[in-house]
């Protein structure tokens, strides 16, 4: 394969036109085709693509790309050697394995699917593949949960740590409301949390949750402990807050035996609170997530290297992870094993 991966992205959603817009920064990749169902989408009209952040979608120029109404199609095209799968996640697993047969990389965004044994699927097919396979966990290429990361290892024990994700029910895709294909709102929100709470200290050996599920109102919320034996407690809270005009918000608060870390999406800085009267404030750099995370996975794609930074593993984990979540606050908030 030469330096340059020609990519496809599959699926024109909310995820697919944020996605179309990143690899516009990504030298080493060139956006060859896309693909939806949905024909006005195909023109590149997706002024009715909306979400729970960011602006409204924009019409796009697709004259010099190939567009293709279904995935099949798609894999079928040999100039394409790479796949961007912005699908619905009912559609994750089979999306996937069929990419990894046609001999394509794959950028699955979160998350991997709805059981343990759809990951494991995805995960079987991607060891005989020989191809790069990733996730779209965002969080990991996020600056201020980069910068958490980095500072951590030289902190301390971790005594308390608080990651918290909200948002008004999604209005802009009927999609997500269904909980057969989205496995609902909290999981297909508090994701990015418990995923990246993997990256840190793997996978907790329990968990207890408690919340409310009434999804004809609008509201999926959780309060989740993740139970770990040198660390915490660790707390993923937040999910859906009734249909409309509730703002999007992420922050998370740590305290380790050597200092106090708060960030709240939006702010420049990450706040480090040492003893007494020292604050440190880490200006953190000004870069698009989903640029870096892409850029990261056609770095993989083209030098045909597995993304570290990102294990499909660990992926797989998040959702096993949410599944337990969700059991939980079904019983009230049992507390249940982890790891096997």
């Amino acid at each position: 394969m030469n330096s340059t991966l020609n990519v496809a992205v599959a699926g024109l959603g909310f995820m697919g036109a944020t996605h179309l817009k990143a690899w516009k920064q990504v030298p080493s990749a060139r956006l060859v085709a896309v693909m939806d169902m949905n024909e006005s989408r195909l023109t590149g009209d997706l002024t009715s693509v909306g979400g729970n952040f960011g602006g409204s979608g924009e019409k796009l120029d697709f004259s010099s790309i190939r567009t293709y109404s279904t995935l099949a199609e798609a894999l079928a095209d040999p100039q394409i050697d790479a796949v961007d799968l912005c699908l619905p996640t009912n559609e994750h697993g089979k999306a996937a394995v069929a990419a990894l047969r046609a001999g394509k990389h794959v950028l699955l965004e979160k998350p991997m699917g709805l059981s343990d044994a759809e990951t494991s699927l995805i995960l079987s097919e991607h060891s005989r593949s020989g191809r790069t396979l990733m996730v779209g966990q965002i969080l990991r290429f996020s600056p201020a949960y980069s910068a958490l990361a980095d500072a951590l290892p030289s902190a301390g024990t971790v005594r308390s740590a608080v990651f918290r994700r909200r948002c008004a029910a999604p209005t802009w895709s009927g999609w997500l409301t269904d909980p057969a294909r989205s496995g609902g709102g909290i999981f297909d929100l508090l994701i990015h949390d418990v995923d990246y709470c993997i990256s840190l200290w793997g996978m907790p050996e329990s968990v207890r949750a408690v919340g409310h599920e009434d999804l004809g109102r609008g509201i999926d919320i959780v309060h989740a402990e993740l139970q770990y034996p040198q660390v915490g407690p660790v707390i993923v809270t937040g999910g859906w807050h009734h249909p409309g005009t509730f703002p999007f918000s992420m922050e998370f608060t740590v305290v380790t035996d050597q200092a106090s870390f708060e960030w709240t999406n939006g702010a420049p800085d990450l706040h480090a609170y040492g003893p007494g009267q020292d604050t440190t404030n880490r200006t953190l750099p000004f870069i698009d997530p989903f640029a870096a995370e892409l850029a990261y996975f056609a770095d993989c794609a083209v030098h045909g290297r597995q993304p570290e930074r990102c294990p499909p593993q660990q992926s797989a984990q998040a959702v096993a992870l949410m599944l337990r979540i969700i059991e939980s606050r079904k019983r009230n908030g049992a507390v249940l094993p982890c790891k096997p």
